[in-house]
């Protein structure tokens, strides 16, 4: 006895409805082939890893935590203008945007910044479109060895700006070695 059935990419199957021998019904050659791929990979070499001591390298194409960069000024780059935003598909990053006050120069580029800027790293898939949308090159993906930890709650790993906005001294640094 044969039936019909539609796959989901629209082509037609015929799925026979056979009876099983005798040894089939037994399973022991399945048996035999599991155990066979069982011994097969027991003289294997073992590829985990002593975490805490031992440190796997990374990948060339590893994208890392999200990072706030800083002007040669020191200045935060980010603008507030929201295309890290819209471009990212997990909908992880939210924004508020403020104006600059006059005695606030030192610290932001222009006259607009992000007073409140959060990336739900729960959310975020690392994709680094955000990066690549920003026209100021404020938000970058790190490619040190700088992870994001596991925790308990969720409420530490929503990232604000304190979290992600390079360090002052990081930014001086940077400055010095293009110099």
């Amino acid at each position: 006895m044969s039936i019909q059935t539609i796959s989901l990419s629209g082509r037609k199957k015929q799925v026979a409805n056979k009876k099983m021998s005798f040894i089939e019904r037994l399973y022991l050659v399945a048996i035999f082939k599991g155990l066979a791929t069982t011994l097969k990979h027991l003289f294997k070499k073992k590829v985990t890893i002593s975490y805490p001591e031992e440190k796997r390298p990374f990948s060339d194409v590893y994208r890392g935590q999200h990072t706030l960069m800083r002007d040669e000024e020191g200045r935060e780059r980010c603008t507030a203008c929201g295309l890290c935003a819209l471009s990212c598909p997990a909908e992880a990053i939210t924004m508020k945007a403020a104006e600059r006050k006059p005695e606030e120069k030192h610290l932001y580029r222009e006259e607009k910044y992000a007073e409140i800027y959060e990336i739900n790293m729960l959310r975020c898939i690392f994709c680094g479109l955000c990066e690549e949308a920003c026209p100021k090159q404020a938000i970058y993906l790190t490619k040190s060895k700088k992870i994001v930890h596991a925790d308990y709650s969720r409420e530490h790993f929503i990232f604000g700006k304190e979290q992600l906005v390079m360090p002052l001294d990081a930014a001086i640094q940077n400055t010095q070695k293009l110099a």
